[in-house]
C-alpha cells in the first residue's frame, strides 16, 4: 500500500511538474533553469541544495516578499533531505521533501514571471529527487533472476513470431555465438548487481558479432556510437577501437546501464533508452500524463518506430531462451570462450608477422586481438592476447619483427585529361574536393593541368608497408618486384624502402609509367663493411616537404621520416632540424 502511494505520489509530482505552462522572463530577471514542454527547451537543470553548485539566485524581487519566508522554508527542508539522503535515512529524506512541496504547493506566485519560474524549478526538482530516493530504495534488490518482466502481449508475440519463422536463422546463428562471451557477461554483471538476463541484449543489437556495424556508426557486440563510447572510457585511436573488444566494451555498457537505471528506475525504460538515447525518452515523458514508472507499454506508442521494436525484441528474445525446446532451438551448441594468455608488449608490429614467429595462424590472433583496427599493435604500450602458453614466445620473437608503418590511406592515380576538374574527378572516385586538395598539397587557387597525375584517396586503408631499416634479422632483401595494378613508382620506393629515382636509374627508366607484370630490379643497400654512416643534419626551408628533402639527399621517405621519429602524418616546418643520411 506505502510503495502504491509512493508511486503515486510521484506521478502527481512529475505530471504537476511537467505540464505547467512556461513562464516568460522578464529582461531583468535572473536566468533560472527551464522546465517546459517546447521542442527547443534545453534538458532541465538541477541543482544541490546543499551546496547550491549551479549558482542558482534565490533572491526574490521586493514585490514577492511576502512569499520569501515559503520558499526560505521549502529550500531548508530540501536541505534537511540532502542530509538524511548522505546519512543513508531514506524515509527522513523522502518526509522532508513531501514537506518541502507541500510549502511550495501554498506558495501564491501571482503574474509574477520569476516566481512562477522558480516555483516550477524547484517542484520539478524535488520530484526527480523523491524519483532518485525511490530507485536507489529499489536497486539494492534488483539483482535477482526474473528482475526484468516477461510481458507476452501482442507486440511480444509478434517478434516472438519473427524470431522463430522469418529470421530463425540468425536467432540460431546468434544463439551459438553467445556460448563465446555471456559467461564472461554473466560475471560481470553479477559483480555490478544487475540483471542476468542483460547478458542477452547483444543478441538484439549484434546478433553476438564483434564487428557489427550499424548504419548509424554504432560498433561491436554493444553497439557503441564513438560518442558515447568516449564518455563511458573506450579509446579510439589510429591502432584500437575499444569498442571491438568484448570485455571493455561490456565494462562500458554496464557503467551506462547502471547510469540511465539510476535514471529511469524500470529496466524497460532502461532498454528503450539504451536504444535511441536517454534524452529522447526523457523528452517523450515529460510530455505525456500517465505514470510511465507503473507500466512502460504507456510509452510505446510514442517511441521512435526502432525503439518500439527494441524492447519487445528483447522481452520475445527472453521468453524463446527460457523455452529453448519449445521452440526447437535445443539442439543449438553454443560456441565456448577462447582461452588466452595475455603478454605486455611495446612495438609496431604487424599481427602476421607476430603469428609467423610464433607459429599460429593470423586469423587466431586477430580473433583474440579485435580492438586492434588494422591488425597493427600500436607503438605505445599494449596487453596483446596470444593463444595459451605461446607469451613466452611472442616476447622472443619481438626483436625480431619488422616495424610496420602505419595505416596508410589508399589512394589511385590519375592522369589529368582536358576538360578536368576537381569537382568531377571528386564525383567520378565517390570522394571530396577537399580530399584531393589535401593528398596533393594544394591549395584553393591551384589549377590541375592536363598530362600530370594526380593522387585520388579511396576508402579504406594499406597497411602493407615497413619502415625503412627495419628488416628482419637474418632476412634477405628482395631484389626484384613485379609491378601490380595500382602501383606507381612511389608506393614502391616506400614499400622497400628505397626511393623512386633509385628505382629509375637500377632500372634505365625514363619515364613515371610503369605496366601491369613488369619486372623490376630494386636497389641494393650498400655494403655494411664500409661501416656506419654518419648522420648529417638539414634545416628546413620554406616549401620543403619529406618527399622533396628525401629526394634530395637519396634517401627514402620512410627512412627520413623513421630518423627523426616522424610519421607521414606530421607537420615540419621552415628552420626544423632533421636528421639525414
Amino acid at each position: 500500500m506505502k510503495q502504491t502511494l509512493f508511486l503515486s505520489c510521484i506521478l502527481v509530482l512529475l505530471t504537476t511538474a511537467c505540464t505547467t505552462p512556461k513562464a516568460t522572463h522578464s529582461p531583468e530577471a535572473p536566468r533560472y533553469p527551464y522546465i517546459g514542454i517546447d521542442d527547443t527547451a534545453p534538458e532541465p537543470t538541477e541543482f544541490n541544495f546543499a551546496t547550491n553548485l549551479h549558482n542558482i539566485s534565490l533572491e526574490l524581487p521586493e514585490e514577492t516578499e511576502e512569499e520569501l519566508p515559503l520558499f526560505d522554508r521549502a529550500i531548508e527542508y530540501c536541505k534537511a533531505a540532502q542530509t538524511f539522503w548522505e546519512q543513508g535515512d531514506m524515509d527522513g529524506a523522502l518526509s522532508s521533501l513531501d514537506e518541502a512541496y507541500g510549502l511550495i504547493i501554498k506558495a501564491e506566485t501571482g503574474d509574477s514571471p520569476l516566481l512562477i519560474q522558480q516555483k516550477e524549478d524547484l517542484r520539478f526538482t524535488i520530484s526527480r529527487r523523491i524519483l532518485e530516493i525511490y530507485t536507489s530504495r529499489t536497486t539494492s534488490i534488483s539483482n535477482t533472476r526474473n528482475a526484468i518482466p516477461i510481458t507476452i502481449n501482442q507486440q511480444v508475440q509478434r517478434e516472438i513470431d519473427i524470431f522463430t519463422k522469418k529470421d530463425r536463422r540468425f536467432f540460431s546463428e546468434s544463439l551459438k555465438r553467445s556460448g563465446m562471451y555471456r559467461p564472461m557477461m554473466l560475471k560481470k554483471l553479477q559483480e555490478a548487481g544487475l540483471p542476468a538476463e542483460l547478458s542477452w541484449l547483444p543478441l538484439v543489437e549484434s546478433g553476438f558479432k564483434v564487428k557489427a556495424l550499424s548504419s548509424a556508426r554504432a560498433l561491436g557486440l554493444w553497439q557503441f556510437i564513438p560518442s558515447t563510447g568516449y564518455m563511458y572510457g573506450l579509446k579510439r585511436t589510429t591502432f584500437v577501437d575499444e569498442r571491438l573488444d568484448p570485455e571493455k566494451a561490456t565494462d562500458a555498457a554496464i557503467a551506462y546501464l547502471e547510469r540511465m537505471h539510476k535514471l529511469f528506475g524500470d529496466w524497460s525504460t532502461v532498454l528503450a533508452a539504451y536504444n535511441c538515447g536517454e534524452g529522447r525518452v526523457l523528452k517523450i515523458i515529460r510530455r505525456q500524463n500517465i505514470n510511465y514508472l507503473d507500466n512502460f507499454w504507456d510509452l510505446y506508442s510514442r517511441l521512435p518506430s526502432e525503439t518500439a521494436r527494441y524492447v519487445p525484441k528483447f522481452i520475445a528474445t527472453l521468453h524463446i531462451v527460457n523455452n529453448l525446446e519449445k521452440y526447437g532451438f535445443d539442439t543449438v551448441v553454443p560456441d565456448t570462450p577462447d582461452l588466452f594468455d595475455t603478454v605486455t608488449v611495446q612495438k609496431q608490429v604487424k599481427l602476421s608477422d607476430v603469428a609467423s614467429a610464433i607459429g599460429t595462424s593470423s586469423s587466431t590472433l586477430k580473433k583474440l586481438n579485435p580492438e586492434l583496427r588494422y591488425a597493427i599493435l600500436p607503438k605505445e604500450t599494449y596487453v596483446l592476447r596470444v593463444p595459451v602458453g605461446k607469451g613466452d614466445a611472442v616476447l622472443a620473437a619481438m626483436s625480431s619483427l619488422r616495424v610496420s608503418l602505419p595505416p596508410q590511406r589508399a589512394f589511385v592515380y590519375h592522369k589529368v585529361r582536358p576538360g578536368d576538374t576537381l569537382s568531377t574527378l571528386a564525383k567520378r572516385y565517390r570522394t571530396s574536393v577537399k580530399a584531393i586538395q589535401r593528398a596533393n598539397g594544394m591549395s584553393n587557387r591551384h589549377v590541375i593541368v592536363a598530362g600530370k597525375k594526380i593522387k585520388i584517396p579511396q576508402r579504406g586503408y594499406t597497411t602493407r608497408g615497413y619502415y625503412a631499416g627495419s628488416t628482419a634479422q637474418g632476412a634477405k632483401r628482395p631484389t626484384k618486384h613485379v609491378v601490380n595494378k595500382g602501383e606507381s613508382l612511389w608506393l614502391i620506393a616506400r614499400k622497400y624502402g628505397t626511393t623512386p629515382t633509385g628505382i629509375k636509374e637500377t632500372n634505365r627508366l625514363s619515364s613515371n609509367t610503369l605496366k601491369v607484370g613488369q619486372v623490376l630490379k630494386l636497389p641494393q643497400p650498400p655494403s655494411s663493411k664500409a661501416g656506419p654512416k654518419k648522420k648529417a643534419i638539414y634545416y628546413v626551408k620554406r616549401g620543403d616537404n619529406p618527399f622533396t628533402i628525401a629526394t634530395k639527399h637519396n634517401m627514402s621517405v620512410a627512412r627520413l621520416l623513421d630518423l627523426n621519429n616522424l610519421t607521414s602524418g606530421s607537420t615540419i616546418y621552415p628552420g626544423q632540424r632533421l636528421y639525414i643520411d
